[in-house]
């Protein structure tokens, strides 16, 4: 359990909290915590589904600019490579993982809550990548998840500008796919993670590793994955029980249990 991000389980959802006051600045060590915490969900059985949270106040306002400050080039290009492996890492959970955004998602903060699969923002949220204000670009994959997630002339228009995008514009332009009070994000993300507790987890993890790796690769090669995926199901407890359950029960009755 780390100092700065920990995992906090109950009922199925595991919560990857930030707690690095006053503003989660996302320091070296936090990044290896994210790491060490989306290592752990992705291994536990009782994790099903994942929240990313900063706390009532913010997400995570960027990367910790003091200490990039004394960075020279040959320690970033040390320190690069950790850099975007550690947010790939949460990316790369194999279960359902939603961003409950709260406050600023800022540079790193941004880049982080885009390794979700999903975005839930507090009414008075603020997004961006400014990077291109302290005179470098994101670093952590925001030039190439948010021009996939929003296409790449509105990226464009983030990353250039640096601007900062409030929660209504951000769900207009598909940054976030949800806008609530803010007091009720964290509640509603966890509601959303809360339905794969009881989902047919191999099936749900072939479903989303199939997107991803689809929008890696040409449409070819992804009719291959998914239908890699699709086959290897049916060699799953679940697949039997769902469909017997629905030839006798009817849809959405099925009693799964993760194998």
């Amino acid at each position: 359990m780390g100092e700065l991000v920990r995992l906090e389980v109950e009922d199925g959802v595991g919560t990857i909290r930030l707690d690095r006051p006053k503003m989660n600045a996302l320091d070296v060590r936090m990044q290896e915590e994210i790491r060490a915490a989306a290592t752990e969900a992705t291994e536990r059985d009782d994790v099903r589904a994942v929240v990313l949270y900063g706390g009532e106040r913010v997400f995570a306002a960027g990367a910790d600019v003091k200490e990039m400050a004394d960075m020279s080039y040959t320690d970033m290009v040390k320190r690069s490579g950790g850099l975007q492996s550690a947010f790939t890492a949460v990316a790369r959970i194999p279960k359902p993982v939603v961003a409950a955004i709260t406050g600023y998602a800022l540079g790193g903060g941004c880049e982080l809550a885009l390794c979700a699969d999903v975005r839930f923002a507090a009414d008075d949220a603020v997004l961006g990548q400014p990077e291109i204000l302290l005179g470098i670009i994101p670093g952590a994959g925001g030039t190439q998840r948010l021009t996939r997630l929003v296409g790449p002339s509105r990226a464009k228009d983030l990353i250039l500008t640096g601007r900062f995008v409030q929660a209504e514009e951000a769900l207009a332009i598909g940054l976030v796919d949800r806008v609530v009070p803010a007091e009720q994000v964290y509640a509603e993300a966890v509601a959303w993670a809360g339905q794969f507790s009881r989902a047919a987890a191999y099936a749900v993890r072939a479903a989303k590793e199939s997107i991803d790796r689809g929008l890696e690769v040409d449409l070819e090669t992804g009719l291959e994955i998914e239908r890699q995926q699709f086959a290897a199901l049916f060699a799953t407890e679940d697949r039997t029980i769902g469909m017997r359950s629905f030839v006798e029960n009817g849809p959405g009755k099925a009693d799964f249990v993760g194998r």
